[in-house]
């Protein structure tokens, strides 16, 4: 089992919230015959401004790990992710994969809103 992101020491102060946030989530096909979908939630760095640090959510088709590099490289990339992408965070996606498709559709843009919510001051991604 993952140990909590809040025991790191190199991320964001707010990043409990963002935790709490994401484990109250609840997906209803994980794990379903045909679930073939994730989301994946990126931790973002702003090195052009001290201490700005954000989260970006995506869903895919593809392995969340794939899909993060084709950001890195800037196939069918976001924006964000290309510039400021760190690294995945899967404890705070991973017990809602693999889903089916529309409720990953459905699913994205809840998550990005409970981050919001939570008091992330940086969240993209979530369409």
């Amino acid at each position: 089992m993952n140990a909590p992101l809040s025991q790191a020491t190199f991320l964001p102060d707010w990043m409990p919230q963002a935790e709490r946030a994401a484990r109250a989530m609840r997906a209803t096909t994980t794990g379903a015959k045909g679930a073939g979908h994730a989301l994946y939630v990126v931790l973002l760095k702003d090195t052009r401004s001290v201490g700005r640090w954000g989260l970006y959510v995506g869903e895919t088709s593809l392995d969340p790990d794939l899909r993060f590099d084709q950001h890195k490289t800037g196939y069918k990339a976001s924006r964000p992710v290309n510039r400021f992408g760190v690294r995945l965070l899967p404890p705070l996606f991973l017990h809602l994969n693999p889903l089916r498709r529309w409720e990953a559709v459905e699913l994205e843009p809840v998550l990005a809103e409970a981050f919001r919510a939570a008091g992330i001051p940086w969240v993209e991604g979530g369409h």
